[in-house]
């Protein structure tokens, strides 16, 4: 059992920033982040494997936020830049997939409790 703590999440304007941290209690093959908005389904924001220097985004956070990893630490940060509106929702920290690609929320193992991000015009 893996246990993730995310946290970072906060209210901002459009324009600002924030950085999301999720611990983990063991290291795992990959992890990412999903956000899930009033209404509409969870989505994949990015995600990052352990051992590799790739990264993966929606296309709708390219360039603006960054995921990257401390493997010492068992720690993943989401840099978001230039915050929009449309960016705000639960963020939630998942980890270890069993398979598909990043973005399939259903073959992640571990998930933390969330951290809420709401972005103001």
């Amino acid at each position: 059992q893996v246990h993730l703590v995310e946290s970072g999440g906060g209210s901002v304007q459009a324009g600002g920033s924030l950085r999301l941290s999720c611990v983990a209690s063991a290291s795992t093959n990959c992890m990412a982040w999903f956000r899930q908005a009033p209404g509409k389904e969870r989505e994949g924001v990015a995600a990052i494997y352990r051992g590799r220097t790739s990264t993966y985004y929606t296309d709708s956070v390219q360039g603006r936020f960054t995921i990257s990893q401390d493997n010492a630490k068992n720690t993943v940060y989401l840099q978001m830049n230039n915050l929009r509106p449309e960016d705000t929702a639960m963020y939630y920290c998942a980890a270890d997939i069993t398979r598909g690609s990043w973005y399939m929320s259903q073959y992640y193992n571990y998930w933390g409790q969330g951290t809420q991000v709401t972005v103001s015009s």
